[in-house]
């Protein structure tokens, strides 16, 4: 019987490492199949974004202006409905924080609105043709022209973009050197306005869409005590069974108690219409703060580093290379945060940070886009007094 057992047990063995090595071979010729030396996490994804990647390049172009037409109905709708419904209430409530209110949330508005259009409208900046650039960095293989330093080939509009950033579709528009800034403070205040509309939205929510809904004509106290029912000769008697209203005799009680005023109101077209519109508010701020909060973060960072979204990448992959040789990459654009928001935000030659940031500015970003100043000529200028 040991014998048996042990014969098995080999048996057994033998198959599971057979099928141990048919398994090997399988991903030894899987993987000598589909061999390529540049195959990583990074090659993969890009792999399975390229449907993405063809999508975008294609018919973003043709997507742009619905976006746009999209973010002005949105916007459109949020501010008549904060018209609407939050000026009357906080108008009733208390006139002069109304007064304040709109100083501050007509002051988001205009900034909102002024920022969107100049970004959408204004040109992110294009290499100048026909004039040779002595501080090109390379050749655009798709334009067959010099790249200045910074400049990205833009697959969707189909040209290099100095100091571009990204393609974006809400606004139809190329993100680069001449409307970044632009579109930076669009989403920055855009975040700030939904915060706004948030933090003093709360009480109208509270009471339009939570008092409001459950004020109904509902018995708050049960009542205590013995049902009861009077015979035929005029006695009270206690109800023993709950199907007193059985008996021929004695007929169901009807009544006819009176209707509060708001129980009709309450289910108004009006008041549907207006918990509608407050709900649909408390869902494009939420998405806007989720989403526009979050890519203000980003870039605010990215800014800070002196470095735009393509930046981003190359730097990183860099830093690796150079880390790999146990040297240390350093941004040539990285003058350090406090320099690099003054020359991101236009705040020099004397220009001041209210009149620049906190209202609308027309001005135009510093230099030309061609070129830029990098940390080896700070050091050398240290004396002098830029930006």
């Amino acid at each position: 019987m040991g014998r048996i057992n042990w014969t098995l047990k080999k048996k057994a063995k033998e198959f599971s490492n057979l099928w141990l090595i048919k398994w090997s071979y399988m991903k030894l010729c899987f993987r000598s199949l589909t061999y390529n030396e540049h195959l990583d996490a990074s090659y993969a994804s890009d792999v399975l974004m390229e449907p993405i990647y063809w999508f975008v390049d294609n018919y973003a172009h043709v997507l742009g202006p619905f976006f746009v037409v999209g973010v002005v109905l949105l916007t459109t709708a949020v501010v008549s409905i904060a018209y609407w419904i939050g000026l009357p209430f906080w108008w009733q409530k208390n006139q002069a924080v109304t007064i304040c209110l709109l100083i501050v949330g007509n002051w988001l508005l205009i900034n909102v609105i002024f920022h969107y259009i100049m970004a959408v409208i204004t040109l992110p900046g294009v290499p100048p043709e026909g004039i040779s650039l002595a501080n090109a960095v390379s050749i655009c293989k798709k334009c067959i022209t010099p790249k200045p330093p910074r400049t990205h080939h833009c697959s969707v509009c189909n040209k290099c973009i100095l100091k571009m950033d990204h393609h974006c579709p809400w606004l139809s528009n190329c993100v680069g050197y001449g409307n970044h800034r632009y579109f930076f403070l669009y989403m920055l205040y855009t975040t700030i306005g939904s915060l706004f509309l948030i933090v003093f939205g709360l009480e109208i929510g509270y009471k339009y869409l939570w008092l409001e809904h459950t004020d109904n004509w509902t018995e708050v106290e049960p009542l205590e005590g013995h049902p009861v029912k009077i015979n035929l000769s005029g006695h009270i008697i206690p109800v023993t069974h709950l199907n007193e209203y059985d008996e021929d005799v004695l007929l169901p009680a009807q009544h006819d108690l009176p209707t509060p005023a708001n129980a009709v109101y309450a289910n108004s077209p009006y008041i549907l219409a207006r918990r509608r519109a407050l709900w649909f508010m408390a869902f494009i701020n939420v998405g806007v703060i989720a989403a526009l909060g979050t890519l203000c973060c980003w870039h605010a960072k990215l800014i800070s580093r002196g470095e735009t979204s393509i930046e981003a990448h190359i730097n990183q992959a860099q830093h690796k290379v150079m880390l790999a040789q146990n040297k240390i990459y350093i941004n040539p654009y990285n003058f350090g945060p406090k320099i690099n928001w003054r020359l991101f935000l236009g705040v020099v030659r004397g220009r001041s940070f209210w009149r620049t940031v906190l209202l609308p500015s027309w001005h135009k970003p510093d230099g030309n886009g061609l070129s830029f100043r990098t940390v080896d000529d700070y050091i050398v200028g240290a004396n002098d007094e830029w930006p």
